[in-house]
């Protein structure tokens, strides 16, 4: 049995941008009935939130959107990427941060901006809404959102082709946007980060 692809979302405090990328994530992978094969969480740079709970801001434009947070920050630590394929920064401060932390080159590796994976995003760093006022987090959930999906049909067509959807659902075709497998993968395959393709920034 595979391990599932784990996905670590990461921003400075953990309690504005990188719980709600979660949040809009797992909404979509559990939309796409994949919550069984991908997992995610998120982290912050820092750990000056450590046990908060996500800003109320954030958890209000999430509401409204119908995404549900249950959230307790925590400060990203070294031995993170050992247990995540991949790590989206917010930020290009993020991934700065987050490559120097890396222990190795492949652990750097991990570390890609979310944007990276929206074809039509404008740019590649979702601002920091926290001094601001709520328009700020609503604009951050418009970026977020196409992002996620973009996320989940890259590592979707990932575990499609190592032939992870087929070992979850008996067979492909019983999940959205699947298709044949015939032919790809084995029980002893190991999806990573460097599978998932993204725009370098």
């Amino acid at each position: 049995m595979r391990s599932p692809f784990r996905v670590c979302f990461v921003c400075t405090g953990n309690i504005c941008r990188s719980p709600m990328a979660e949040s809009v994530f797992r909404a979509r992978v559990e939309e796409a009935g994949l919550d069984g094969l991908i997992e995610t969480d998120s982290a912050g740079t820092g750990g000056w939130h450590q046990g908060d709970e996500a800003d109320p801001r954030t958890v209000g434009v999430l509401a409204r959107h119908g995404y549900g947070t249950e959230h307790s920050a925590r400060q990203f630590r070294p031995s993170d990427f050992a247990e995540r394929d991949l790590v989206l920064a917010l930020d290009a401060g993020h991934q700065r941060h987050l490559r120097r932390l890396a222990p190795s080159g492949d652990a750097a590796d991990k570390v890609r901006l979310l944007l990276s994976y929206d074809p039509k995003a404008t740019q590649l760093d979702v601002p920091d809404p926290y001094y601001g006022g709520n328009d700020g987090f609503d604009e951050c959930l418009e970026m977020i959102e196409p992002a996620a999906e973009a996320l989940l049909e890259a590592i979707r067509a990932e575990l499609r082709e190592r032939g992870a959807l087929a070992d979850a659902a008996g067979s492909d075709a019983d999940l959205p946007g699947s298709g044949d497998t015939s032919g790809y993968g084995t029980a002893g395959d190991h999806i990573s980060g460097d599978d998932i393709p993204a725009r370098r920034p």
